[in-house]
């Protein structure tokens, strides 16, 4: 029998530990097992590791030139075909690494845009993962060269395409420009759509977290959305919005925006800025914390770093700590602990996200005159009714109503 099974890379992983006091900008053992998954995620298959303890970084090699030929023996003596580095190379050390080497180099961030161009589906996901390889690979052109082409396709060639990459900057230069400006377009009507949503009084609450924590589990969970999830990092990329309707009958729109990640590019967040503004213009931040995790503590510091950068903090914020059913016991405080995947505690969700909304309603008793039919009516639309009955002297009823309509109706509560 023909065997078509696709022969994976095999990647060797690369990065200096300096010891640095913020241990999330650092190659550490926590952030090398997070690059074996993205390699997973790629598709590739990790053969080594090798780590330099080293207090700075080499400007012109990042590693040492002892550790870059013990990483050249590596190279031979387990056939790999890539390199992949914990941290973002300069053109210079990208150039003189990929020369020394002789295999494909990759580092973090091209690996993580590379799972990006893989997942976006919708038009303006696409857009953005292109605008933001291009940016990243103008100055590397030359380290991309000619160890990219001999490899063909692969680990970090999705996207834009090496042929066009390599026919000239100016190009380049143009079809940036033509991105930003298909980008800005989009900016705007997506920018209408939340005027509008504003207007109308729609509460938006945007979900964030780290990637994997188990934002898109939740979605579906909430609204039977069908939302492609997966054990995977960066299972979902496209925004995806759905409305839910609370008890006392306001309606929210939940929104979920890319997953963060530890040492997350800067032109990346740049990039996707536009999705990410999702977080910085709704009402409430469900933060969803994958609690089984031992690097959750970690994890919450990276998103709320990001949220800080974008100008999402300050709001209120409802921490989820997602995947409880792993853990044997847990406890009740600062936060829900629910499972998304076995539908535990939601209702303890609801609640909470009730009580964060703005315009929480209140139950009241109210009998409104039979002269006052417009405002039952308008009862009936805006609020939630609970009872009603007609009786002599004109409606009673009794229902959730929000602040303003409680000033309407005060004159008429029993």
């Amino acid at each position: 029998m023909e065997n078509n099974t696709e022969k994976r890379e095999k990647i060797i992983l690369a990065g200096v530990h300096r010891g640095l006091r913020d241990a999330l900008s650092d190659t550490t053992e926590q952030s090398i097992a997070e690059l074996v998954e993205l390699v997973k995620t790629a598709g590739g298959e990790v053969v080594g590791e090798m780590i330099q303890n080293k207090p700075d970084l080499e400007t012109a090699t990042y590693m040492g030139e002892g550790k870059l030929e013990e990483l050249k023996n590596a190279v031979l003596a387990l056939e790999a075909d890539t390199v992949v580095f914990d941290d973002e190379l300069s053109p210079v050390q990208m150039r003189n690494i990929t020369d020394f080497l002789g295999v494909k180099v990759l580092d973090r961030s091209m690996l993580i845009l590379d799972i990006f161009a893989m997942r976006a589906k919708s038009g303006e996901g696409k857009l953005q993962v292109e605008l933001a390889q291009l940016k990243y690979r103008l100055p590397r052109l030359r380290g991309f060269g000619t160890e990219m082409s001999r490899t063909g396709a692969g680990i970090g060639t999705r996207g834009p395409g090496e042929t066009r990459l390599e026919s000239d900057r100016r190009h380049i230069r143009r079809r940036i420009s033509a991105l930003e400006d298909e980008i800005e377009e989009l900016k705007k009507h997506r920018s209408l759509i939340r005027s509008r949503r504003k207007k109308d009084g729609v509460i938006t609450a945007a979900l964030v977290g780290y990637t994997n924590a188990g934002k898109s589990t939740l979605l579906n969970a909430l609204t039977d959305a069908g939302v492609f999830a997966e054990d995977k990092l960066f299972a979902t990329l496209d925004p995806t919005s759905r409305m839910i309707t609370l008890d006392d009958n306001r309606k929210i729109l939940l929104v979920d925006t890319v997953g963060f990640i530890r040492k997350l590019p800067h032109h990346l967040i740049e990039a996707f800025k536009s999705t990410l503004e999702e977080a910085v213009i709704a009402d409430v931040l469900l933060h969803v914390i994958d609690i089984s995790n031992e690097e959750s503590d970690n994890q919450m510091k990276v998103v709320e770093s990001v949220l800080s950068d974008i100008g999402a903090s300050g709001k209120p914020v409802i921490n989820i700590f997602n995947k409880c059913d792993k853990l044997g016991k847990y406890p009740e405080a600062n936060g829900v602990y629910i499972s998304a995947k076995e539908n535990r505690n939601i209702g303890r969700l609801l609640n909470a996200l009730a009580d964060a909304a703005p315009g929480k309603k209140q139950k009241v008793r109210v009998c409104i005159p039979y002269g006052e039919g417009a405002l039952v009516n308008e009862l009936h639309e805006t609020q939630k009714v609970l009872s009603e009955e007609y009786t002599g002297i004109g409606t009673l009823m009794e229902i959730m109503a929000d602040a303003a309509m409680y000033d309407k109706i005060r004159e008429f509560i029993v």
